[in-house]
């Protein structure tokens, strides 16, 4: 079962961090996000730990596509505790952003 968050302005507030942080400790579940550039540009990943990998993102400790175009702010993201949802979830929503 996929369960979706839309990330709005409450996202970055104490509040919607507090929320993040709890689903983020949550065991075997996996994040499917969507990350934007300030000239739109997006980004579709999956991960097991929303919170490390935005900061990885943020911090530009991984180089490549998101690095290059300086891809950080989370604008959604969907959770699930099954990986193979997850991989598809990510291959559906980068046919769609295609």
């Amino acid at each position: 079962m996929l369960f979706s968050r839309h990330c709005s302005l409450k996202c970055h507030s104490a509040e919607g961090r507090n929320l993040k942080a709890g689903l983020i400790m949550q065991s075997k579940q996996y994040f499917v996000y969507i990350l934007a550039s300030i000239s739109k540009i997006l980004y579709i990943g999956v991960t097991n730990n929303l919170q490390r990998r935005l900061l990885e993102h943020k911090d530009q400790k991984i180089g490549g596509f998101t690095k290059k175009y300086n891809v950080k702010k989370l604008v959604y993201f969907e959770m699930t505790d099954d990986i193979y949802a997850a991989i598809s979830r990510e291959k559906e929503l980068k046919k769609v952003a295609s």
